[in-house]
């Protein structure tokens, strides 16, 4: 995942998402995907949304529709990836904003890899508290 996140490899992320869609054809089926949004700072830094990249694919293979509007990163957060749980947690914090439209939807929540959940729990709560019917996590990746 390193080599397509930090190595602007985005198009390892369509390959991979295309191979995990069969997976994600049990239970029940969502509305929409959202993918994990990027502060406009981050993806002018990085130069795509790899979230948005997992979700279009799986749109395409499981007729999904991808509704990134949902969901804004309001906050431009330091990056995860040098933060313990705990202060992965505190970075999160009013890093979101959900949109009324998520009122008594079924979301599902996309992103690449899910470390400790922080992101994830911070984002499905925001959305949630919008009026968000359930949100799922939908991941490609899950780190220990």
């Amino acid at each position: 995942m390193p080599a397509g996140k930090f190595g602007e490899r985005w198009s390892l992320f369509a390959l991979l998402a295309q191979i995990s869609a069969s997976h994600y054809r049990i239970g029940s089926r969502p509305d929409c995907l959202v993918p994990m949004p990027l502060h406009a700072s981050r993806l002018r830094e990085r130069g795509f949304n790899q979230s948005m990249e997992i979700a279009q694919v799986w749109q395409r293979e499981l007729g999904v529709p991808v509704q990134p509007d949902l969901l804004q990163r309001i906050r431009d957060t330091s990056h995860q990836t040098q933060l313990d749980v705990a202060a992965r947690a505190r970075n999160m914090r009013r890093a979101f904003q959900a949109s009324p439209n998520a009122r008594g939807l079924h979301i599902v929540l996309v992103d690449d890899v899910m470390t400790s959940g922080a992101t994830l729990h911070v984002a499905a709560r925001t959305l949630l508290q919008a009026g968000a019917r359930q949100v799922d996590a939908w991941v490609l990746a899950r780190t220990l």
